[in-house]
């Protein structure tokens, strides 16, 4: 039994040793002073979490996407420190863990390449700000109203209100039309006359019946000008700017409302006619 006991199992330590008061206070200290860390750690983790969040809360002009991505981000580096303290607690030497983390994170990676390009991507996203939640976009040959922004994907919805979810990578490597950042934009038509109708006066019914609508702005002036002479019509070109939110009704009514003004007005819109000549033969 004496033999038994003196036998070396561990750390230059005899199983008497090792079963020494001492010894298995130090493991106790060891195991407290573990669970007290990771117990810190969380709390400090959950602390750091919600403080970014109410910051951003507090500044309504702020993204809560990047807020939401900072919170976690600093939470999970703040428990992941916490479970290196603990291992260190035991005696586990970190250094080696973090480089078999990098190893494993290494052969991961290469093992999930396309996940971790929507990843980066997403970062990208979340960092550089080429849109936000509720802006209209056009991404990627798809448009829509951005509904959310996460690390894999970007969810949007369609005019006709069908979910669209694009991956990031896709969203990040290819041309991006926002059509939410500027508070303006500029309507355009094309109005074709006869070649027999009056210029002058087609151009003042358009202009008129343009500036009498509200939601047509003065500034910058609009653009009313023959901009081509084509087979059977002649055609103005209108370029008038408007708000944002009102730019697809407005476009769409000016059409029916120029159309009415013509009818009013005895100017005629020519359609496409084609002239057949017969001759007898001798």
């Amino acid at each position: 039994m004496n033999d038994l006991l003196n036998t070396v199992i561990w750390d230059g330590k005899t199983l008497s040793d090792l079963l020494t008061l001492e010894f298995l206070a130090s493991i106790v200290g060891s195991v407290v002073a573990a669970v007290f860390i990771l117990i810190v750690g969380l709390i400090i983790g959950g602390w750091a979490r919600r403080r970014i969040m109410r910051l951003g809360a507090k500044h309504a002009h702020l993204d809560d996407t990047l807020f939401n991505f900072l919170a976690n981000i600093a939470s999970y580096v703040i428990i992941g420190f916490s479970f290196l303290f603990v291992l260190n607690t035991f005696g586990v030497q970190t250094t080696s863990v973090v480089a078999v983390i990098g190893a494993a994170g290494l052969a991961i990676g290469l093992a999930l390449q396309g996940t971790l390009s929507n990843v980066a991507a997403g970062v990208m996203i979340i960092f550089f700000r080429p849109f936000k939640l509720g802006d209209f976009v056009e991404v990627n040959g798809k448009s829509g109203t951005v509904k959310d922004i996460t690390l894999n994907f970007t969810e949007m919805a369609s005019i006709d209100n069908v979910q669209v979810i694009i991956p990031n990578a896709q969203v990040w490597g290819n041309t991006i039309v926002n059509y939410s950042v500027y508070t303006t934009r500029r309507a355009e038509w094309v109005f074709g006359v006869g070649y027999g109708a009056n210029l002058a006066q087609a151009e003042q019914i358009i202009r008129d019946t343009i500036l009498t609508d509200p939601r047509s702005h003065k500034e910058p002036e609009p653009f009313i000008q023959v901009n081509a002479l084509n087979d059977s019509s002649v055609d103005f070109l209108v370029r008038v700017w408007c708000d944002r939110t009102e730019y697809f009704a407005y476009q769409a009514d000016m059409k029916r409302k120029i159309k009415e003004a013509f009818d009013a007005g005895g100017i005629d819109i020519p359609f496409p006619t084609r002239t057949l000549f017969q001759t007898s033969a001798e």
